[in-house]
């Protein structure tokens, strides 16, 4: 991990907000800088930064203090975005980093839905940058700022069944049923699901982990499968549908720095966040085999499709081939390449 261009990304997105424009999209900027670096691309980095950062808004004022009585109460409250970056600045000044992430992630973990799941994704980003040595007050700015967007719009996933079948992750992902009306926000495709009968059994259907590394290996699996039905089934709502492999691998790239008592919660919720985005947007059928691309083969297959991501350049993309790449790498699928492509064929490029 190159700190110096990272920790510079970091310095320069720290003054925008985690939303921008009227309609409150997601401030991808510092996740997709940790990629970019991971990733080998640090040349890349100021270009990309450049053209990012010109749409972003301000970090909006404080509007009153958070403490260690009143934190309860701002839960949920995107009024008080500042507030929680002003509270998780503090704390990350007076304790380590790693204590600090393992009281609040269980605060957390019930509003994991946060933004879309951009909470926990932000969050893991700089977690895995911070676990790989890159900690320095600019990363440890960036986690505050991660931890209060969680905090500030922290919503929970719809109530479903915690995982107690024999599924694997991939037959549970395709035994899910649909809502009824595929269209509208994520909270009206969200309340639908409530209505539909089979959805809580479908939820429970995902066979538990009997052990701490099942719960990695269950994570993983998730994260595969969602990365591999993205080929197939990703055009029913190309962005949404990239947070289902996403921000489980968000979430499993965090779990070293938790204590284990938090990794099976942790396993729970976002299976029921996954399963919750895939039931709201996921057409009922896939794509034809002849529609979908063909990945590069050769040893440099996951580079090539990493480099094409960097140069495509929408910030949805290259978080999505990052994952896709790693899922490649795990399993040898070649479909993991391929839906890294898909997803550069269905959004725009971007910067």
């Amino acid at each position: 991990m190159t700190g110096g261009v990272l920790n510079g990304a970091y310095e320069r997105f720290y003054g925008t907000g985690p939303e921008w424009g009227e309609d409150q999209l997601t401030n991808h900027g510092p996740m997709a800088a940790e990629v970019l670096v991971r990733r080998g691309h640090e040349d890349a980095v100021g270009r990309w930064v450049d053209g990012y950062i010109r749409r972003l808004d301000e970090l909006p004022s404080a509007t009153g203090e958070i403490t260690g009585e009143s934190w309860a109460a701002a839960l949920g409250d995107g009024r008080r975005l500042a507030d929680w970056g002003v509270y998780f600045s503090r704390q990350l000044t007076e304790h380590p980093w790693r204590q600090v992430l393992a009281t609040w992630w269980p605060r957390l973990l019930p509003g994991i839905v946060a933004g879309t799941t951009h909470g926990v994704i932000r969050t893991g980003h700089v977690v895995r940058a911070l676990l790989a040595g890159a900690e320095s007050e600019p990363a440890l700015g960036e986690l505050a700022h991660a931890l209060a967007f969680w905090a500030a719009r922290a919503q929970p996933p719809p109530a479903a069944g915690a995982p107690a079948g024999e599924r694997d992750p991939a037959a549970a992902l395709a035994a899910l049923p649909r809502i009824p009306d595929q269209q509208g926000r994520v909270a009206d495709r969200f309340g639908q699901l409530a209505g539909l009968a089979a959805w809580p059994a479908s939820v429970a259907s995902l066979r538990p982990p009997a052990s701490g590394d099942e719960v990695l290996t269950r994570l993983a699996g998730l994260v595969d499968a969602a990365a591999l039905r993205y080929l197939t089934h990703g055009h029913g709502q190309p962005v949404l549908l990239v947070h289902t492999a996403t921000a489980p691998n968000a979430v499993l790239h965090t779990l070293p720095a938790l204590p284990r008592e938090l990794w099976g919660p942790s396993l729970a919720a976002i299976w029921a966040t996954t399963a919750a985005i895939f039931s709201a947007y996921a057409p009922a059928s896939g794509a034809p085999r002849s529609a979908l691309p063909v990945p590069p083969g050769g040893p440099d297959a996951a580079a090539e499709v990493l480099g094409r991501a960097v140069a495509h350049g929408d910030e949805h993309v290259i978080k999505f081939t990052d994952t896709a790449a790693e899922v490649y790498t795990r399993t040898g699928q070649p479909d993991a390449l391929a839906a890294a492509l898909r997803v550069g064929s269905l959004i725009p490029a971007g910067n």
